[in-house]
């Protein structure tokens, strides 16, 4: 079986959710807490990358208030400006990613990350 992490917020609804059903399906992950422990620059490009997302602003949280007051809505920042921006505020991470064989899903709504379980 491969290794199951989850970049997770236990502050956060849907991630203690994501969480526990990973556990009900008889998973233990390695649990991130992204707050605590930033993912570096190139993990976030993997996880973008097996997201299947054009742009690392798809993993963001538009609605927070520091992606208003970084103006990164700024459709001339570079793929490497806002990896960089989501480094120094990890906060600004959609929430839960969980990584699994090669392939990744956010964790809304919860049971979409069966799909990549073995």
């Amino acid at each position: 079986m491969s290794e199951i992490q989850i970049y997770h917020n236990p502050r956060c609804s849907k991630s203690r959710e994501t969480l526990a059903l990973l556990r009900e399906q008889g998973h233990e992950p390695t649990i991130v807490e992204y707050l605590k422990q930033a993912p570096t620059k190139e993990q976030l490009q993997e996880i973008v990358t097996l997201l299947g997302m054009e742009s690392p602003r798809q993993l963001m949280r538009t609605k927070e208030a520091e992606y208003k007051e970084q103006n990164l809505a700024d459709e001339s920042l570079s793929y490497d400006q806002l990896l960089d921006a989501i480094v120094a505020t990890p906060k600004l991470m959609e929430r839960p990613v969980v990584l699994t064989n090669g392939k990744a899903r956010i964790g809304r709504p919860p049971e979409s990350v069966l799909e990549i379980l073995g």
